[in-house]
């Protein structure tokens, strides 16, 4: 019996096999669950092709978080595939180019406003959208990067994951009475292509050797994928509305 066996969870924002969203969904295949990946336009045939990789070819629904016919369609499109879902993992997150790098203070608020409808409105619209196929409870897992901070470069999108952070607590608390619960897994820095959209993202890496008390691996997004499994199980059953650091301790460390 695995952590996740009969569950069937949904896993968005699978775009290569080094994600950390990849990893979810095969350690939840491991665990005897079954997965759904979402996709959208552009790079949902390139979710497919990654979907091979996994222990079992897993289908692929179309969702854009920031389309309300998607938003709307979703329980339909799941249900093609399994009639509820135990589980949701948001791994969703895009600034533009403006919004990163250094240009704080000169963006603008259209960039702005696509930053925090992608990467933390979005929570809160997939949630709502999945909600109907939740079968007296449900485990919402968001990926996050450590918002209590100002980082080097992150900028609008340190800004977004302050929001989505905000976010998850907010839905904690109004879906808390449905048995859903709603945590975030706030990773160390992973070289995925997220992190390559990042101007200066190897300016993390310095931070994490000197600070990371047990060590950090840039290449491995395994840990972080590993604390995920453990939310969406029935493990910590009485747990929402946390964030769940996966740093190496960098969070609890000083400068």
């Amino acid at each position: 019996m695995g952590l996740l066996s009969g569950k069937n969870i949904l896993v968005t924002g699978v775009l290569t096999d080094a994600s950390i969203a990849f990893h979810i969904a095969r350690l939840a295949q491991e665990e005897g669950a079954t997965v759904v990946l979402s996709s959208y336009g552009r790079v949902h045939r390139l979710t497919e092709r990654i979907a091979g990789r996994l222990p079992q070819l897993a289908p692929v629904i179309e969702l854009d978080v920031s389309n309300d016919e998607d938003l709307a369609a979703l329980a339909d499109r799941v249900r093609v595939h399994v009639p509820t879902l135990d589980g949701v993992v948001h791994s969703i997150g895009f600034a533009p180019e403006a919004a990163l790098g250094g240009n704080f203070l000169n963006t603008q608020w259209a960039d702005v406003a696509t930053a925090l409808q992608i990467s933390a409105f979005s929570l809160k619209s997939l949630t709502m959208a999945a909600r109907p196929l939740f079968n007296g409870g449900a485990s919402v897992v968001g990926l996050d990067f450590d918002a209590s901070v100002a980082w080097p470069k992150y900028d609008w999108m340190g800004v977004a994951k302050a929001a989505l952070e905000s976010t998850s607590r907010y839905l904690a608390r109004d879906l808390g009475p449905e048995n859903v619960r709603v945590n975030l897994v706030a990773a160390g820095p992973i070289k995925t292509i997220a992190a390559k959209s990042i101007p200066g993202f190897e300016e993390f890496e310095p931070i994490w050797n000197q600070r990371s008390a047990l060590g950090w691996d840039f290449s491995d997004p395994v840990p972080a994928a590993q604390a995920a499994i453990v939310l969406l199980s029935d493990w910590l059953p009485k747990t929402t509305g946390e964030i769940l650091h996966v740093d190496g301790g960098v969070h609890a460390i000083g400068g």
